[in-house]
């Protein structure tokens, strides 16, 4: 084989906002995280809040940490893609660095909620792959809640009534994975990134390169 022909090809392309939303305890952030460890052309948002930094955490890297009055200035200016108010903090997707990444050929994670995957919907459906996973079973959800010992029984029980109304949403989304294995689930998620880097319309160099083509380069 020549060099000229065995050489990668390099076509443009835009790249995708890659959304997992799923009840608490169904598997998004293990999966989110397995695809992010494997896949070096995507990366995770990172979102501003209001809270407070917890022990650990580093600014710029769990989240951006910003006062009420910035995150209100950001709301005010639309610099931002999607935002919630979450047990009296606040939450939001900056714009800027996902839309220079998408230009750049990069494609972005997000581990958002329904309402959160609406309003990206809203702004922008294009760039928008939105993945809902569910639990095999709701006695399996249970389980694993109980089985990361990380809430009281209380919260279990409001986790797990707010999860009857979280999977309602699952006929919103382009793709459903349900959960049953981690390995499996991890490999549609892929797989589904894979086809949906090559959509036709995501790969903005085709046209060049076709062109190219039938003049015989």
């Amino acid at each position: 084989m020549s060099a000229d022909t065995s050489k990668a090809l390099n076509i443009r392309r835009r790249g995708l906002m890659l959304v997992l939303s799923s009840p608490s305890g169904a598997g998004k952030t293990s999966i989110s995280r397995a695809v992010l460890d494997s896949d070096p052309e995507i990366f995770l948002s990172i979102s501003v809040t209001t809270r407070s930094r917890r022990p650990g955490e580093v600014d710029g890297e769990h989240y951006r940490f910003v006062t009420r009055t910035d995150f209100d200035l950001m709301v005010n200016q639309q610099e931002l893609l999607e935002y919630a108010k979450v047990f009296d903090h606040y939450y939001g997707t900056p714009r800027a660095p996902v839309e220079e990444a998408l230009v750049n050929g990069q494609d972005v994670m997000f581990d958002l909620d329904w309402q959160g995957t609406q309003q990206l919907a809203e702004r922008a459906r294009d760039d928008l792959v939105s993945v809902f996973v569910l639990p095999p079973s709701t006695v399996e959800l249970e389980r694993r809640l109980h089985s990361r010992a990380q809430d009281s029984d209380e919260v279990i029980a409001d986790r797990m009534a707010k999860a009857a109304d979280e999977i309602t949403h699952w006929s919103e989304y382009d793709y459903v994975v349900v959960n049953d294995s981690f390995n499996d689930s991890v490999a549609k998620v892929q797989a589904i990134l894979n086809a949906e880097r090559l959509r036709r319309a995501r790969q903005e160099g085709m046209s060049d390169f076709v062109r190219s083509l039938r003049q015989g380069q």
